[in-house]
């Protein structure tokens, strides 16, 4: 179901998630982000373009969201 945390995610493969998908994704990344985030100040990171990785999926995930609740309110 997610992408690995290595490696970013394409913007087609958000088009694949059902709705509670994506909020769970979301919910699982932020988590992720926060943990390496943590690590980051208490220890080296093995790699640290995770974070902005990361970060841009979290974004590519909620412009989807974003995208699917104005296709919604336009019909």
């Amino acid at each position: 179901m997610a992408a690995d945390i290595e490696t970013a995610m394409k913007a087609s493969e958000t088009h694949k998630y059902k709705d509670e998908e994506l909020k769970v994704e979301v919910e699982r990344l932020r988590k992720s982000h926060f943990e390496l985030r943590t690590q980051a100040v208490t220890e080296k990171l093995e790699n640290p373009k995770q974070l902005g990785n990361i970060r841009r999926d979290i974004a590519r995930l909620l412009t989807e969201q974003r995208a699917r609740q104005l296709r919604e309110s336009t019909k």
